[in-house]
């Protein structure tokens, strides 16, 4: 197996597991804390056997010393998980406790109840009082309770229940995981793009995280001066040159660089992608080459990197940079991917990360660039889309390199797939590599040159598109698509890719629809979408992302999760349970947001 690592400063956060308890003595509690507190090992059993973090690490659960029966004890458990770096809140109960005097409040601390559906003892009347007291003091939590009655000798966790514990618990720590780390803006905003305007009371009321900020000329600093590993260079550039595949040079003859040129441009490419790594989470080896200050790092768990203007104007641009530190393998081997965003786009940056914290997955950053209707498809190509892409595709083409994970040539079952990184094996790699052809960059955009990547994404994957998007007056709001990526024939697709820039990668990506509102077609869809880019991620985690973004109190204002899967807390439901959509808006604006 890959071998999972902390690149960050700071432990992962804990699941701390809270089993509250009748506190009535002489009869009740006694009778009732084995299977109390055997319900609270048995879901921590569970959910360190079922997740990992994005940096694969296995999730580790701390159960409270005692079952909770009152304020005291609440404050015991409180007391150890301060002390255990605990980040997320689980309350467990077969039986009637009191609510107010057991509860966890914690105003920060994502937080869940699981009220054991029996009939011997009111665990169900327990989660209902408890759901009701959440509310009353504005402490959100999540509500489970298991569709069917089961018997109080039953130990098992039915199926609806894991789903969401699972659920959860996945949104739970992605919340708890950003808090503390940094946003590293490398430089500033790429040409009057808005999600590159970095507004850090967002990233610091929101997400709990601090933003840190360079300018670009760090980067021209760092190549001068040699501040870089000049082994760990070596190594990477002679595998770069292995692995990393020339393609045609598409510029016309009076814009093509020399093939000094070329060399030189792969050679500072590779030092941007070291300087940048870096610049995020520090490098020990640079205090044995005297410098001290820039081994530090950022400790950023995201960075954006602005290139376009004043950078690209005049050195190579940040493709490599990008294409390689987000993918999930390098010259040092399959790795937890990095997340950057291109053109210091910090609010698809943010995106991304949501998406590689739900999945440990490498993530596709894009242009939501063009819809192509069917008619116009056939206009120009002669082909007439059927199956899923019936209703027309959207174009997704990045300007600035995405993860090499994004060709899908990942396989599990003879299908493709993006793997989450600790599952991916050399040949996956290798066959990423291959499917990747790298283009001298068209000089008319990038007159420094530099390198581009060019793939196409396999057809018939699963993925969730979705984007971060700030509105003066309402904050920030989440949209979301799930669909599926779609496979063109090479002809119909070179056609077709051939208008644009043909040095850039594509995804053919076509949402599901639902005949109604934003969703309506896939045309709708290309015209709700609020910004020129896109965060896509392997499988449909919609619903995830929807738990998460109601933990950070930021509403979803388009999805097309099916509302039976959709979970939120359980205050939400008196913001609107006839109306799930405008109850979502209602309650983070009453919530306010969860570090404001």
């Amino acid at each position: 197996m890959n071998q999972p690592q902390n690149r960050l400063i700071g432990d992962p956060p804990k699941i701390g597991i809270r089993p509250t308890i009748d506190g009535r003595r002489n009869g009740v509690r006694e009778s009732l804390e084995d299977v109390t507190m055997g319900m609270a090992q048995n879901v921590a059993k569970f959910l360190s056997t079922n997740l990992r973090h994005a940096n694969g690490l296995p999730v580790e659960c701390v159960v409270a010393d005692s079952c909770i029966g009152g304020v005291t004890e609440a404050a015991q458990t409180a007391a150890k998980f301060a002390r255990a770096g605990v980040g997320v809140s689980l309350t467990v109960t077969p039986c009637w406790c009191y609510g107010s005097e057991t509860m966890d409040m914690d105003p920060l601390m994502p937080k869940a109840v699981w009220g054991f559906n029996g009939t011997e003892r009111p665990g169900a009347v327990y989660l209902a009082a408890v759901m009701a007291a959440h509310s009353q003091k504005g402490l959100p939590a999540f509500s489970i309770y298991g569709r069917d009655v089961q018997d109080s000798g039953d130990t098992s966790i039915p199926a609806d229940v894991q789903e969401k514990l699972l659920r959860f618990a996945k949104a739970g720590l992605a919340a708890a995981t950003m808090r503390g780390h940094s946003y590293l803006a490398m430089g500033g905003v790429s040409m009057g793009i808005a999600g590159s305007i970095v507004d850090q009371p967002f990233f610091e009321e929101y997400l709990g995280m601090r933003v840190e900020t360079i300018d670009m000329t760090e980067f021209t600093r760092r190549i001068a001066e040699g501040i870089f590993d000049p082994d760990e260079y070596a190594k990477a550039l002679a595998w770069t040159k292995a692995n990393c595949i020339e393609g045609k040079d598409y510029n016309d003859p009076t814009h093509k660089r020399t093939r000094q040129q070329l060399d030189n441009d792969w050679e500072t490419s590779v030092k941007m992608a070291l300087i940048a790594r870096d610049l995020m989470i520090g490098n020990p080896r640079l205090v044995e080459l005297g410098y001290a200050e820039e081994a530090n790092g950022h400790n950023a768990i995201v960075s954006g990197f602005q290139g376009q203007r004043q950078w690209t104007d005049h050195f190579p641009n940040g493709d490599f940079l990008e294409a390689i530190l987000t993918s999930s393998f390098d010259w040092n081997g399959i790795r937890q991917p990095y997340i950057v965003a291109t053109e210091n786009d910090a609010l698809n940056g943010v995106s991304m990360l949501l998406g590689h914290l739900l999945t440990g997955t490498a993530q596709i950053f894009s242009d939501v660039r063009t819809y192509w209707s069917p008619d116009a498809v056939k206009r120009v190509s002669g082909y007439e889309l059927s199956g899923k892409a019936s209703g027309g595709i959207l174009h997704l083409i990045n300007s600035g390199p995405t993860a090499l994970d994004g060709t899908g040539q990942q396989t599990k079952d003879g299908q493709p797939v993006m793997k989450p990184w600790w599952d991916i094996t050399s040949e996956d790699a290798n066959a990423c590599l291959q499917a990747t052809t790298w283009h001298a960059g068209m000089t008319e955009y990038f007159r420094g040159g530099g390198w581009s990547t060019r793939f196409r994404t396999k057809g018939n994957m699963p993925m969730t598109m979705c984007r971060i998007n700030l509105v003066k007056g309402l904050g920030p709001a989440l949209q979301i698509a799930e669909g599926y990526s779609i496979e063109l024939p090479p002809d119909v697709h070179d056609i077709l890719d051939q208008r644009t820039n043909p040095t850039w990668p594509t995804t053919w990506f076509v949402p599901n629809t639902t005949d109604s509102g934003a969703f309506r077609d896939v045309y709708t869809v290309m015209s709700n979408w609020g910004a020129n880019h896109g965060a896509i991620s392997y499988g449909h985690i919609g619903t995830d992302l929807i738990a998460l973004a109601a933990i950070l109190r930021i509403p979803v204002y388009m999805h097309n999760v099916p509302e039976e899967q959709v979970f939120r807390p359980h205050a939400w439901a008196a913001f609107g349970a006839m109306e799930p959509q405008g109850a979502d808006f209602r309650a983070c604006a009453n919530f306010g947001p969860l570090y404001g």
